[in-house]
């Protein structure tokens, strides 16, 4: 057990590394043999360490050049590119990739919900609205974020689907630092009120066509808002 956990330290920190850029996509990453006086381990250690991030495809071996660091779309671990996404310094990729994920996956959710969800669970997304509209008010970011992320989780539940709401799970962490950073910005607030509001008219009317579209829209603005007004203020 002791060994496994210095592979695992070794494999942590060399990808922290990655993660960081100090070695980005195309780079030869260290020998077996800097790395193990770098980690006081053996080689072998070392050498487990860098299969175990090979055989998550963040590392390739090309025989007679080196070890080289794939591409992140290239990368077969979820927890992996997670730590990218929410560490990482290409934010902007991440962020513009994120909101993709969640238009094709929260798009169908939100079809699919609206043929299924109670009329409690509609009138729980009003109230996160208000908390929203309330949030605004006094500029708490906070409790705005909070509304905003249990809004889309309800209608991720709603929808039936066990496995949606089990891919979006450990993507709560990425999403909330990414919700904080966005609705620092007012005039995003204010968008994503209407939005939200759209969204639980929407499903209250059961038009499963209607909710796909007051979703879809909402995730359009908010990739406008990410590009207009968060990272072209960069």
């Amino acid at each position: 057990m002791a060994r496994q956990s210095l592979v695992g330290q070794v494999a942590d920190e060399l990808l922290d590394r990655i993660i960081a850029g100090e070695f980005p996509p195309g780079a030869t990453v260290p020998g077996e043999h800097e790395l193990s006086a770098r980690h006081e381990v053996s080689r072998m250690t070392v050498r487990e360490a860098m299969k175990t991030l090979q055989a998550q495809r963040i590392l390739s071996v090309e025989r007679g050049r080196g070890t080289f660091v794939n591409p992140l779309n290239r990368w077969a671990s979820l927890e992996a590119v997670l730590r990218a996404a929410s560490e990482g310094k290409n934010e902007a990729d991440a962020s513009i990739q994120l909101i993709e994920l969640r238009r094709m996956l929260e798009t169908g959710a939100c079809e699919l919900a609206a043929g299924r969800i109670s009329d409690a669970d509609i009138q729980t997304l009003f109230g996160y609205v208000a908390a929203m509209r309330a949030a605004h008010e006094v500029n708490d970011v906070a409790a705005f974020v909070d509304a905003d992320l249990a809004f889309h989780d309800l209608i991720l539940h709603a929808s039936e689907n066990v496995f949606v709401a089990v891919l979006f799970e450990p993507l709560h962490r990425v999403l909330e630092k990414r919700r904080t950073e966005t609705s620092a910005v007012r005039e995003i607030q204010e968008h994503a009120i209407g939005h939200h509001q759209n969204i639980a008219e929407a499903l209250e009317s059961r038009d499963p066509v209607r909710s796909r579209q007051a979703m879809d829209a909402h995730m359009q603005q908010t990739l406008d808002d990410l590009r207009n007004l968060v990272l072209e203020a960069k």
